[in-house]
């Protein structure tokens, strides 16, 4: 065999059994079928072992190799690296002739041994046990240590246990030891039901957890000889858990398995110790004992009709108590967290019982109370519905309005405790969103059955709950001046501007920014007709620069759709202005804000927008130009005069009328306002519907089309307006912009897009003057 290192820790269990670091080095296997492990550091000899034909070695975690070469003598390797550990474990096999696929190469007898085992009687091959009296437990606690490693010994000295009845011997000793106050006895009691339980063994178990052995086998266990005094484990079980039935349990097998899985499980989770890496199969029986008992006891309630329903009727009933509903609720609560044991089948089955049954009806009451518990119970059961099948939950909520006020509908009722979080961070709050967005997804609506189930659905959400989603925002977003002209500058202060208020609106615009993403028509139809991102722009003053991102995500989002109607709305409404003071404001301080506003900017120059790119250097130039640490801005001037020298040589390819867009939008707007009507909230009192305004915009287009080419966001100018691109343009008729015509700066070296004629540009321009950057820019419209 040729030589192998890798890179290991080399482990041996002490006399504590615990397994102790006898330092790192290199591994591999000579020709002598010796495993040799090398110290890295000093290159001393960590280890040397021969691979016997017999030796037992066992492989865990791809990455451990754990065996026993003498009685009171175990080792293990620990690899950095998963393949070296394959390697080292198929030389292994290959030396002792086996199947390198198998986890433990051979237990430690030889295969015949193994059959004279099966074939002899098994008290002939039982483990002799010591008199279960106080004087031998010492020995016998050596004993069960010493067959932990061994798994032929572990099975051979649970047949004996059980063979005799000892384990019950063994617990009636405790109960005297412990009257007697022999605590030396009893920690000794406690070092042997511990091995029992690493034993492995669902038969030992079966008899340790019975009714009249489990409450001896918790006593044991609160002698840990490390501490100075016993802890408390029954007084716990015993009197302070409490066992409440919602609905009196008359099936004495469930009430007995209810109550063995609690302590078995307090058991695993409290009294025994955090098992180390080594010892991850230990308890595995363990953990499938729990497991089976709450498949069991899900299957037992789940085929009791009659006590399913009588829960229901009173968790509906409005004259329960609360604090019964409490415990009702809680009860359904841990119901559910038991189903996720189910195979899939049985799941599907379990939570098609709960909704024939009534749970969306009973959450939809429960979630609108003011009890704190009762909502965060009622949250995680809705949780578990809704990641086992969003599609049943959307089908009960359409079903809603025609038997349902808008304020009761089950998303609203989710929506507004969302809102309405009482927790500072808002966990509840996030929860919901997760949600509420899993149930907006139209990637869970992809089959075929399911393409009506997507426009109706998103039709009804729109429709019903979308204003209560937005209500938060709309009422944290100032009113607008009236008195103000249309395009002037608004700056509106954000107002509460704390903190848990900008988190819930950081919420709720990140939920809004998923629908622009996913929900291109229904959501189009809501943002124009209700000038939905000039309210969100709001947000860009607010103190918190969190939510000022957010509402910079939502613009991006929208931008990065490069849809012509939404690029129109934003250059009608001069919605850039926010933007463009945000970046003014932040002055000379390159944080996450600069970027993220730079990045929109690049975004429109390499994609070539050329509404967006003319709107903005028809009225933001003269703002922008002494930025000139990036090449963004000087990159759309650019972009903006090779189109007008394009449109002057007659090769244009943006020949599209201006107003076809307009009254394309028009018609669009007003098709979709007829075909859903959304109910008036009362927070969003805009002065005049967007498409009215549009509308006059088209009028006030035909009466002027003289001075068509100085619109400040069309590229369709005309020749004898291409021909004044080198000269002053008149200011834009918006009071808050004052754009001047593109001065003939200096253009960007380097381009994302390269056109025939950047060379000859780069040449004319190549000795402009820079400016020097203020540290705080004038804000638009001061």
């Amino acid at each position: 065999m040729s030589d192998t290192r890798r890179r290991v820790k080399v482990y041996t269990l002490n006399e504590e059994r615990q397994w102790e670091d006898r330092g790192t080095g290199h591994v591999c296997c000579s020709e002598a079928d010796s495993l040799t492990v090398t110290g890295e550091a000093d290159g001393s000899l960590l280890l040397e072992s021969r691979i016997s034909p017999d030796t037992a070695y066992q492989k865990q975690q791809d990455t451990l190799i754990v065996w026993s070469e003498a009685e009171n003598c175990d080792l293990a390797l620990s690899f950095q690296e998963k393949a070296g550990c394959d390697e080292i474990w198929e030389k292994i096999c290959q030396v002792q002739g086996k199947d390198p696929s198998v986890e433990i190469t051979q237990d430690p007898v030889d295969e015949s041994e193994e059959e004279r085992f099966e074939d002899t009687p098994e008290s002939a091959q039982l483990l002799e046990l010591p008199p279960c009296e106080p004087e031998r437990l010492e020995e016998l606690a050596e004993l069960v240590t010493s067959v932990l490693p061994s798994p032929v010994r572990r099975e051979r000295l649970a047949l004996a246990l059980l063979s005799s009845g000892y384990i019950r011997k063994l617990l009636q000793l405790f109960r005297a030891s412990e009257e007697a106050g022999d605590r030396r006895g009893l920690q000794q009691l406690y070092q042997i039901v511990r091995g029992l339980l690493f034993l492995n063994k669902a038969t030992l178990f079966e008899v340790m957890f019975s009714d009249d052995c489990i409450m001896d086998v918790v006593g044991c266990l609160e002698y840990e000889p490390a501490l100075l005094q016993p802890k408390s484990h029954r007084e716990f079980l015993t009197q302070t858990a409490r066992f409440r039935e919602v609905i009196p349990i008359t099936d004495s097998e469930l009430r007995q398995k209810i109550h063995q899985t609690y302590r078995v499980q307090y058991i695993q989770d409290i009294i025994l110790p955090t098992q180390s890496v080594f010892e991850d199969n230990f308890l595995s029986t363990l953990s499938s004992f729990i497991f089976f008992n709450k498949v069991e006891i899900v299957s037992m309630l789940q085929e009791d009709e009659k006590f399913l329903t009588e829960v229901f009727a009173q968790l509906t009933d409005e004259a329960t108590e609360d604090s019964k509903r409490r415990e009702l609720v809680n009860f359904f609560k841990e119901f559910c967290a038991f189903s996720q044991t189910l195979q899939p089948q049985n799941r599907d089955a379990f939570f098609k019982t709960l909704a024939n049954l009534g749970i969306l009806p009973a959450l939809e009451i429960v979630m609108g109370m003011e009890d704190v518990q009762v909502k965060a119970a009622a949250t995680d059961i809705f949780s578990y519905l809704v990641e086992f099948s969003p599609s049943m939950v959307r089908e009960f909520v359409m079903q809603e309005p025609q038997q349902a006020d808008d304020d009761v509908l089950l998303i609203n009722v989710v929506i507004k405790q969302m809102i309405c979080d009482s927790d500072p961070e808002l966990g509840g709050a996030v929860q919901l969103m997760g949600l509420l967005r899993t149930l907006i997804d139209p990637e869970n609506m992809l089959a075929p059955a399911s393409k009506a189930e997507k426009s109706e659905f998103l039709s009804f959400f729109y429709k019903y709950c979308m204003h209560v989603l937005t209500a938060p925002l709309l009422a944290n977003t100032a009113e607008e001046d009236p008195d103000l002209s249309e395009g002037a500058a608004r700056v509106n202060p954000v107002c509460p501007d704390n903190f848990q208020t900008a988190q819930l609106l950081a919420l709720i615009l990140e939920l809004l920014t998923f629908c622009v993403e996913h929900h291109s028509y229904h959501i189009k139809s809501y943002i124009m007709t209700r000038d939905l991102l000039r309210r969100v722009l709001t947000l860009m003053n607010s103190r918190h620069s969190f939510l000022a991102l957010c509402a910079l995500r939502f613009m991006r989002r929208i931008i990065g759709l490069k849809d012509e109607y939404y690029n129109r709305y934003i250059v009608k409404g001069n919605l850039f202005e926010p933007v463009i003071n945000a970046l003014l404001d932040n002055g000379t301080r390159y944080n996450l804000l600069n970027s993220a506003i730079i990045e929109l900017f690049e975004f429109i120059r390499v994609e070539d927008i050329r509404s967006l790119t003319a709107h903005i250097v028809d009225n933001f130039t003269t703002a922008l130009e002494s930025i000139e640490y990036v090449q963004t801005f000087k990159g759309l001037k650019q972009r903006y005069e090779q189109e007008k020298e394009r449109q002057s040589r007659g090769f244009s390819r943006y020949r599209r009328d201006t107003r076809s867009f307009e009254e394309d939008e028009d018609t669009w707007l007003n098709e979709d306002e007829e075909e859903d009507e959304v109910p008036d909230t009362g927070l969003d009192k805009c002065k005049s519907d967007y498409g009215k305004f549009m509308e006059s915009e088209k009028v006030k287009e035909s009466q002027d089309k003289e001075n068509q080419a100085k619109r400040k966001f069309s590229f369709c100018h005309s020749a004898g307006a291409a021909n004044t691109a080198n000269g002053s343009r008149p200011p834009p008729s918006t009071s808050s912009s004052r754009a001047a015509a593109p001065p003939s700066g200096q253009t960007a070296r380097t381009g994302l897009v390269d056109y025939p004629d950047d060379e000859d540009e780069e040449d004319e321009e190549e000795d402009a003057e820079e400016e020097q950057a203020p540290h705080k820019r004038p804000r638009l419209g001061s």
